[in-house]
Formats: C-alpha cells, structure tokens, sequence
C-alpha cells in the first residue's frame, strides 16, 4: 500500500519570545515564542534542509518526483521545485510542481504525490512544504507566525506509514488572504475566521472522513491538525469526540508557532517520532478547503529515529535578541550600508548560474581517481599527483567537517554582524573556503564541528544568489 517511506523536519535555531515583540510594542505579555528563519533563510533553504534529514540514506536518483509546497516561495515566477531537485542531486527526468497560494498546499502535495504512486506515474515523491509568513507589526499574526519546514517521501513500498484513506472537501471564503500586492498576509474578523472558516470546515471534513474511513474517534492514537492559535483546533476535535489531552497533536504553537503550509506536515512527523507500530494517525490541513488522511504506522517506523526531527530541533535553539533584529533580518527597517561597493556590482548571470549547478547548487568538486585526492572546486588536473582528466565528482555536502581557521569581519555587508568567513577541512581530504551561519562569534574556535547547509547569499538585481555555509552542529 502506498504511504510515507521517509520523513524530515527543520526548526531553525532562532526562537523569538512573545514576550521580547509585547514589551517592545508596549502590549501585555504573551506566552512561549516563535521560530524565526534567519537572514540568509527562506521557504526554499529550509525545504532543503527538511528534505536532506528526509532522504539520509535514500538514492537520490531513484526518487522520481518533487512537490515543494508554500505560500511564500522566493519567486513568483520561477519554479522552485526544480532549484531543490536539482540541489538535492535528483535525475533529470523527476517530475516538478510548485504548490503555492494555499494554506493546504503541503496537504495539497501529500495527495497529489499519493495519486501520482497510486497511478504508477511515480514509484516515488518528495514532498517539501515551508513557510515564512510575514505578519502586520504590533499585530497577532506576528506573535502566532513561526517558521518551519517538512518533509515526506511518498512511495509503496517500504513505508512506515500506510496512507489507508483520503478526502477533500473545498470552500470558497476570505479569511486569511495576500494578495500579489500585499507584504503583510491579511485576515477577516476573529470569530468568523474562527467559526466560519477553519471550526465549520474542519468539522465537516473530519466527520465526513471518519464516516468514509468507517473509523471512529477513539481508533485514532494521534489527530494532526494545522491550527491557527493553540485553543480552536481543540475545541473542533472535542467537538467529534476526541479526548483532546491524550489525541491532539498540538506541540507547535508554544515553541514554533503557526507555519502555514508546513504545520500540518509538521505535526504528522512529530506524531510519527512517537507512535509505533499499528497505531492509527489522523492528518488534516486546512486553507480554503480541508484535506483529510487516515495512516496507519508500520514496523519499518523504528528505522527512522536516527531524525533530529521536531523533538531535535526543539531541543536546539538560540533566543533572538531584540527585538529589532527580527525587523532588520525581515527587511523591514533600512539601515546605513557600509561605505563599500553597491550589491549591483556583484549582479549574478543567468547564464553564469547554470554553468556552476553541479559545483555551487550541489556542492560537488572532484575526486582524483589516480591518487584520491578530493578537491573543491572540480579541478580537471589534479593538485597532488598532476594528472589531468581523471576524476569523478565527490559531493561534499553531507560530509563531516571542521574548521581550520577563520576571522571575523565587522566591515562586510551583512544583517548579522560580524561575518564569519572560515576555513572548512572535510573528513576524508578537502577544503572550502565558506561564511558560518548561525553562530556565536564568541564560540568559533579552529577544530569546532561543522556541517553544511544551503543559505541564501544575497538578493540583488531580482535574482536570489544560493550557496552554502557551515554552521555548528546543532
């Protein structure tokens, strides 16, 4: 039966306090505290890093399809889908869709890459759901937006979750909404959003499925729903006769907070952490409609808790402080650049970009197959033993690492002063010259541990600059 084979997760390491944006609006205080992408993060970077902890193991090149879901993509016009495959080291031929514009769209390419397996047109998916929603300043979607992304791979065979049951139900309604004009997402009167919205559809979808599955609430060890504060997805399901206390899966508002397109995935994987097999999993996501899954976990569950999964990242985290430097990492306070040349001159080329996909986009250099060496960049003559043409590339990417020498600089343009420019030795031979992210300045030492992740570089001239950075190992 088809169902989830692999899964994944990614929390960034920075948590904002409710408490830090009150006092800084002079409101009174809240709760818990938000995920917070840093500078250099967006939907796509952290979809990336979902999807590594996803297929650790797995062949790349025999996953055949990758659905990547959120209503904040780093373009409007250009498929991110195709950057993460081709990023991840997927074939060619792996189909490519962009979910974006809803709420659901992460449900939305679970049941698409569900139809896909079940047809035969793909024996395997990756599907990538992330979110960086923006929320009006001083406002209440600022304190309930968090950022995350998840990360299922969808096949049948193999799989520590047997998808048993789907439904859809759509409905046309302006509740949470932006606009091509707007920064800020928009959203109507509470209680409508609350009742009309999210409380009626919810409902009727879940007791329509549960009708459909032939399941009752008690057959259900975890309901995973997105939710849009802490209280109403329980009182939807004690409503249906759920025991919300023993059921709900609800470990992301007090932490993370509200990921969009991402927490219903979310919430699957950290119920998937914990249950074993035979339990009974019930999965909703919900924007303009709700989707529906019943899953059923496998004995194949315990080869996947070598994950940092939710648990691990919620144990991994830094606090940001103040306030301020959220606005500044959001783009959304102007400050004085450094008296050094405009971005402009550093305008990267279409065509430059396409050239370097196997080196910059995947982090390949090149093996010599006469001596061994490894080397970063590829070298077509070796720098050990000068042979010429005989090599084959060597990913770096997932690799262990430590750092051989850095420095700091206070000059260079960045929003997270100083930057951290490092000396990366690879375990096994090779050498990269990188910037460190997420990091304390005052712990870099030569020797530390690091490993890689993808980052965004820098925006300039409409076009999103990617590489990669190491950081400390979380």
């Amino acid at each position: 039966m088809a169902g989830i084979m692999s899964y994944g997760a990614y929390i960034p390491i920075h948590r904002l306090g409710r408490a830090e944006i009150a006092q800084s609006w002079g409101l009174p205080e809240a709760p818990g505290e938000k995920a917070v992408a840093s500078y250099d993060e967006d939907s796509l970077t952290m979809a990336i890093a979902a999807a590594r902890e996803c297929i650790k193991g797995v062949d790349p090149g025999a996953i055949r399809g990758v659905y990547f879901a959120s209503t904040t993509p780093p373009y409007r016009e250009k498929q991110t889908a195709a950057l993460i495959a081709t990023v991840l080291g997927l074939d060619r031929e792996a189909f490519t869709v962009d979910f974006s514009g809803s709420l659901r769209g992460g449900t939305n390419a679970l049941r698409s890459a569900l139809d896909a397996v079940k047809s035969g047109s793909c024996t395997s998916v990756l599907v990538c759901a992330a979110d960086v929603r923006l929320g009006h300043p001083m406002g209440r979607s600022e304190m309930a937006f968090g950022d995350g992304a998840a990360a299922l791979l969808v096949g049948d065979r193999d799989v520590v979750a047997e998808i048993e049951g789907s439904y859809s139900l759509h409905n046309e309604l302006q509740d949470v909404w932006r606009s091509d004009r707007d920064l800020f997402v928009r959203s109507g009167e509470d209680r409508f959003v609350l009742e009309e919205g999210y409380g009626r559809m919810v409902e009727a979808a879940l007791s329509a499925a549960l009708k459909i599955f032939d399941q009752k609430p008690e057959d259900y060890s975890r309901v995973c729903l997105n939710a849009p504060n802490p209280r109403t997805p329980g009182k939807v399901a004690q409503r249906l006769g759920f025991d919300i206390k023993k059921q709900l899966e609800n470990t992301l508002h007090a932490g993370v907070g509200d990921t969009g397109s991402a927490m219903a995935l979310m919430s699957l994987v950290a119920a998937l952490e914990e249950e074993k097999e035979g339990a009974k999993i019930l999965l909703a996501g919900y924007g303009n409609g709700c989707d529906v899954f019943s899953l059923r976990v496998t004995g194949d569950i315990e080869k996947t808790r070598n994950r940092r999964g939710i648990k691990g990242h919620l144990r991994s985290k830094r606090i940001l402080s103040p306030y301020n430097k959220y606005l500044l990492w959001r783009d959304l306070v102007d400050i004085e650049p450094p008296p050094r040349p405009p971005k402009e001159l550093r305008q990267p080329t279409p065509a430059a970009q396409w050239r370097e996909n196997q080196g910059e986009l995947r982090l390949n250099g090149t093996r010599c197959t006469h001596c061994g060496t490894p080397q970063y960049p590829p070298q077509r003559v070796c720098m050990n033993c000068k042979s010429k043409d005989e090599y084959e590339y060597y990913a770096f990417a997932d690799r262990p690492a430590s750092v051989f020498s850095y420095s700091h600089d206070y000059v260079m343009e960045t929003q997270d002063p100083p930057v951290t420019v490092t000396v990366v030795d690879f375990e096994g031979g090779g050498r990269i010259m990188c910037d460190m992210t997420d990091r304390d300045p005052q712990e870099v030492k030569v020797g530390m541990s690091v490993e890689m992740t993808f980052r965004r570089l820098y925006y300039v001239g409409g076009i999103y600059n990617y590489w990669w950075k190491c950081r400390p190992m979380r």
